[in-house]
């Protein structure tokens, strides 16, 4: 059986290997590489959102969420996985008039408001992503550990190599074409596995009653997964790619709804076989995992279109930060840009401590949960960067008051500047509401109050 599964997992990683390379162009000009430029219509915008979108974590964090808080948090991760795609659709035109030839959120940043800023914005971009690189490897890894007899260190390093190949060679039109494919396959194994599992299950007992918390705190989490996640999204390099890859503004627009809706729709189905485990009294082991606690009644060989799925989700997220990166770090080097060769070796470079950290098995939930925070200090002020009044002291003012914000809550009900700080970093790996919402607070009405007093010079692009 090991062998089988090495062999399915294989072809199936060689197959999306096939369709990215397939995919190259030959002329390795490094915009093509990093922007396919205003190549891609409504349907393929919109799948590769979905992919890009998707990873290991929608089979761990929606289901858990659904069986432990309801569907009222349930659909607050939901919207908050959907949003940014709905705003990047909305926003985007103006971003594209503004940055007809911009690459990278970097590159905004900088147009709007100068190099600093820039700097400060990539490096919160590259750190979320290398985070998100990790728990994706690290998930695969523990999935093929659960599922499989397949050493989880052969399904991390080849699922990282594999995707490497032909990113590092095809670029972002390599990531798009897999897509495409990815969207569907996922939809489709979503539809078996999660189908069949929901089909074996016996008829709900007259006791079940669907998992539910205070309604109160239910809107707390939800409130608070729509910041975090929405804000740390929107600072995700692989989707403003994707807003100068349209072809143009129509199909991002229509790209964006269907992204967005689709993302809605299946965290909130995989959500609710979360709720099923728990109404079925299934044990949840622990960590909670509804979903593999669904699978473990399941039949047996569901288990392989199921390892099958989770490799599929995290191709698909893995190839689109790879790319990314090496596209924020063409974005960071200057007006002169890096060559192909340098965006494939600092992307090369920037994967081996992600493969080591994800060969550890590392938690890194509260690793998320502060970039989300960092994130969540600084998306204002840059989404602000169109709006005329707005300065690079603004900017920067507004970037530190939501730093300060997220610490003040904590600060205020412990009386301690030391506990407001730790209450910020999230010790118990729990999201909660008053660090998010005093970021997003404070960030939004220091730059707007900064703004309005006192309007800057401009920066443009060239």
């Amino acid at each position: 059986m090991p062998y089988l599964t090495s062999a399915v997992l294989g072809a199936a990683l060689l197959f999306f290997a096939y369709l990215g390379l397939r995919a190259r162009r030959a002329d390795g000009l490094l915009d093509d590489y990093v922007t396919a430029r205003n190549s891609q219509g409504a349907q393929a915008i919109g799948l590769s959102f979905l992919a890009s979108g998707m990873g290991a974590w929608i089979l761990f964090a929606p289901p858990e969420i659904g069986a432990l808080a309801g569907p009222v948090a349930l659909a607050g991760y939901a919207i908050g996985s959907a949003l940014p795609f709905i705003v990047l659709g909305l926003y985007g035109p103006a971003i594209r008039r503004h940055l007809p030839r911009g690459r990278s959120i970097g590159e905004f940043a900088e147009s709007c408001y100068g190099t600093g800023v820039r700097r400060w914005v990539s490096v919160v971009s590259v750190a979320y992503m290398a985070i998100f690189l990790a728990a994706e490897l690290t998930a695969i890894g523990a999935i093929a550990a659960l599922l499989s007899d397949v050493p989880p260190p052969l399904v991390v390093l080849g699922v990282a190599v594999v995707t490497l190949v032909y990113t590092t060679l095809g670029g972002l039109r390599a990531s798009l074409a897999t897509d495409r494919w990815q969207a569907w396959l996922l939809l489709a194994l979503l539809i078996l596995v999660g189908g069949v599992a929901w089909w074996q299950l016996p008829p709900l007992p007259a006791e079940a009653v669907m998992p539910s918390i205070p309604t109160s705190s239910a809107l707390s989490v939800a409130l608070t997964l729509v910041i975090a996640v929405t804000a740390a999204n929107l600072f995700h390099q692989g989707y403003w790619q994707r807003v100068w890859a349209a072809e143009d503004d129509r199909a991002l627009g229509r790209g964006a709804l269907l992204g967005g809706a689709s993302t809605l729709v299946v965290v909130m189905a995989l959500g609710g076989l979360g709720m099923l485990a728990v109404m079925h009294a299934l044990p949840l082991g622990e960590p909670p995992m509804p979903f593999f606690a669904l699978l473990s009644a399941a039949p047996a060989w569901l288990t392989l279109p199921a390892l099958v799925l989770a490799v599929t989700l995290v191709a698909s997220s893995v190839d689109t930060l790879q790319n990314a990166i090496a596209s924020m770090a063409v974005a960071s080097s200057g007006r002169q840009g890096f060559s192909v060769r340098t965006a494939r070796l600092v992307t090369i470079g920037l994967m081996v401590p992600v493969v080591w950290v994800a060969l550890q098995g590392f938690s890194v939930l509260r690793l998320f949960l502060i970039a989300d925070l960092l994130c969540a200090a600084i998306l204002l002020p840059v989404l602000l960067g169109l709006w005329r009044r707005m300065s690079p002291l603004a900017a920067v003012a507004g970037g530190v008051a939501g730093l300060l914000g997220a610490i003040v809550p904590g600060w205020i009900s412990s009386g301690s500047f030391s506990a407001g700080v730790l209450a910020a970093t999230f010790p118990d790996s729990i999201p909660t509401l008053p660090p998010f919402l005093g970021a997003l607070l404070a960030s939004t009405l220091v730059s707007l109050l900064i703004a309005w007093l006192r309007p800057g010079a401009r920066f443009t692009a060239s």
